[in-house]
């Protein structure tokens, strides 16, 4: 738009690079659950897959793994941690407090606008009916980050977000697995819990969001520890 000088007003264009491309793609699937805990990577592989060259993949990986999402292994293939007891247990406890914490300091601060989006989610939710279709369980693990951070990004703290990012990257190829079980199992009241979240946020209640938040990302951690203790014991 011009100015009163005849001169344009334009808002800076940022400038991604491909290192930035392939890092967003390649935490976009570690979130959602597209690399199985324990899969061994090669950077060959995954610049094939994202149709480039190796060195933007190789400096994407560097900096998945400092971020402990991804471990480099003696022979310098690249993994997805495999999944632990202690991992999932640490993890849990992380999310526990940080998003706890996230979700009590936004029940004061939710509006009606952002009520009014995460009812939205849950319609959307309640479409998908999951049957084990790997898209339909995108389509879940998609909008459940998305309701999640719509909470998160109200609790007006700019420390905690790039914390609970850091954890949901850890935690997604784990989750993942939990979410195809209860799939399989034809579990169809997952909704309550977010549900709960949302009756709690409409009221106010930080004490009482934060239980129903404690309550809903307990679970496929307490199912994966289950799995695990079973697979030992056998």
């Amino acid at each position: 738009m011009a100015d009163g000088d005849g001169g344009l007003t334009l808002a800076p264009v940022g400038r991604e690079t491909v290192q930035d491309r392939v890092y967003s793609e390649l935490r976009r699937a570690l979130i959602s659950g597209v690399f199985a805990p324990g899969q061994v990577l090669t950077i060959r592989q995954l610049a094939d897959a994202l149709m480039t060259s190796t060195m933007p993949v190789r400096e994407a990986l560097g900096r998945l793994i400092s971020e402990r999402a991804l471990e480099a292994l003696p022979n310098r293939s690249i993994r997805v941690p495999p999944m632990t007891l202690d991992r999932i247990n640490d993890l849990l406890r992380a999310r526990v407090l940080i998003e706890g914490e996230a979700i009590a300091l936004a029940a004061p601060r939710m509006t009606p606008q952002r009520i009014a989006t995460l009812r939205e989610y849950m319609a959307h939710w309640q479409v998908l009916r999951l049957d084990g279709d790997p898209a339909t369980v995108d389509q879940e693990a998609a909008l459940n980050q998305s309701f999640h951070f719509e909470i998160y990004n109200a609790c007006g703290s700019l420390a905690l977000i790039p914390m609970i990012e850091s954890l949901w990257l850890q935690s997604g190829p784990c989750t993942r697995a939990a979410i195809f079980a209860f799939s399989e199992a034809g579990e169809t009241d997952s909704a309550r819990f977010h549900h709960n979240m949302i009756d709690a946020l409409v009221a106010g209640k930080p004490q009482a969001a934060r239980e129903a938040l404690v309550a809903d990302i307990s679970r496929p951690f307490t199912y994966l520890r289950k799995k695990l203790l079973s697979k030992d014991a056998a």
